[in-house]
């Protein structure tokens, strides 16, 4: 029989150290085409990872360079994001650039947090 070792969670609540908050978009009025903030969905205290260096000549190939990997706790029934949802991050790194969420997934070694992959929309 195996010893039981404790093993510490992979994140826990006070690496949430990043404001994020999640948008809604809309169509522009008027006749030009585009897509602007209509509403804030929900806001949140996110870790947010980007890609590793072992891991940049995969993401090189892939064109996946600018996703991140935020870690939110889990917002349970009062928000559910999807890949309608916009994302801006309040850190000076992340000034006036607007993520798209691409795909949501529970964080399977901690089911009170999920992880949300999201991509820099141009």
């Amino acid at each position: 029989m195996q010893p039981f070792k404790y093993k510490s969670p992979r994140v826990k609540s006070g690496d949430l150290r990043t404001p994020i908050t999640f948008y809604k978009y809309g169509a522009n009025d008027g006749p030009l085409p585009g897509e602007k903030e209509t509403e804030i969905e929900y806001k949140a205290w996110a870790k947010i990872d980007t890609v590793w260096l072992k891991d940049m000549e995969i993401a090189k190939s892939n064109g996946t360079l600018s996703d991140l990997t935020i870690t939110i706790r889990d917002p349970l029934a009062d928000f559910i994001p999807n890949n309608k949802h916009y994302i801006s991050i309040d850190a000076p790194e992340y000034q006036d650039r607007r993520y798209n969420v691409k795909h949501v997934q529970p964080d399977l070694q901690s089911h009170s947090f999920i992880n949300v992959i999201a991509r820099l929309v141009e």
